[in-house]
This record gives C-alpha cells, structure tokens and sequence, in this order.
C-alpha cells in the first residue's frame, strides 16, 4: 500500500511538499494565522482561539504576539507559558516542542524542512523534516534562526541573530553563525 506524502512527512521521510493534502493543510493554518493576526488584542485571551484550535497541544498562559506565522500549526507543542514575541516563525513540518516558561524574542525562525540538494529533486519539490525542541526556561534572541533537527537544552540562551545548526547543552549560552557557545 502506498503511503501519502503527509505519511512520509510524519514519518521522517523524502515527501514532495507540492502535494494537494499538504497544500490543504497548510492553507488551514493560514486562515487561522490570518485570524490571529487580525484580532484586537485582547488581554484575558492570551493565546487566541485559531491557534489554540490549530496547535497540536498548547499548555496554559502561552502568548504569542502579531504577526505569527506557521506552516501547519498541527505539529505544534506548547508547555505553560510559552511567549513567542512579534514576528516569529515556524516551519513546523515535523513536530516541534516548546517547552515551559521558554521565550522567542522577535523575529525568531524555526525550520524543520530540509529541501533536497539534488537540484532536479528539489525542483519536484521533494523534501525531508527533522523535529526541534526547545527544553523548559529558553530564552531564543531576536532574529535567531533555529534549523531543523536540532534539540535546546532546558535553561540555555541563543543570542539575537545566532543561526543554531546542531544541538545546545543545558544551562549553556550560544551566539553567532553559526551558533558557538559563549566563554564563561
């Protein structure tokens, strides 16, 4: 039996990103992330009902500012206050995990899509997603970029404009591009 290509992507595997299920469903999040970014604020809703529905789990006082942007919303995971400042991305093609009590400044991006180095392949839009974690107490700078596949430990720091591209330790604090950790 043949697999779809949401199956692939789930499973971690080669899937073309230019199928019509996919296509669907990225077009589900863009509805509820053009709500959330149209809404008045409002201070006793801190994470708005289209991504409260969207996301794939979201624990309490999580506040995601305007603009948001997501690719799927259902593979996301919120902890308990989880603050995502203006600007922020995610490309969650594979599950991401955020953890308790972690903020993204503005701006922050995170990719789990890895498109082909083939260059005909990557033209037929084949590509492959690596799930992102981000432990309990994170704190992501502005402007940082998380790639995919990569796992931050509870209690580390990426400074603003770092671009992480392999795992971060516990209680450690990287910057620059690619992310280094910091001395001291």
């Amino acid at each position: 039996m043949s697999r779809s290509e949401r199956q692939k992507m789930q499973a971690g595997d080669w899937y073309c990103c230019l199928d019509s299920e996919l296509g669907a469903l990225r077009h589900q999040a863009r509805l509820a992330v053009h709500q959330h970014n149209h809404r008045p604020p409002d201070p006793s809703a801190p994470l708005s009902p289209p991504l409260a529905t969207l996301f794939a789990k979201h624990g309490q006082n999580c506040l995601i500012e305007a603009p948001f942007h997501c690719a799927y919303g259902l593979n996301i995971h919120l902890g308990d206050q989880v603050y995502m400042n203006a600007g922020c991305t995610i490309l969650d093609s594979a599950p991401v995990r955020i953890g308790d009590r972690t903020m993204l400044g503005p701006n922050v991006q995170i990719y789990c899509a890895q498109h082909h180095k083939d260059k005909d392949l990557r033209a037929k839009g084949l590509e492959i997603a690596h799930p992102v974690t981000l432990g309990c107490d994170v704190w992501i700078g502005g402007g940082a970029i998380i790639l995919p596949g990569v796992s931050i430990g509870d209690g580390a720091i990426v400074g603003a404009g770092a671009v992480v591209t392999k795992d971060v330790e516990a209680g450690v604090t990287v910057v620059g591009n690619p992310a280094r950790v910091l001395p001291g």
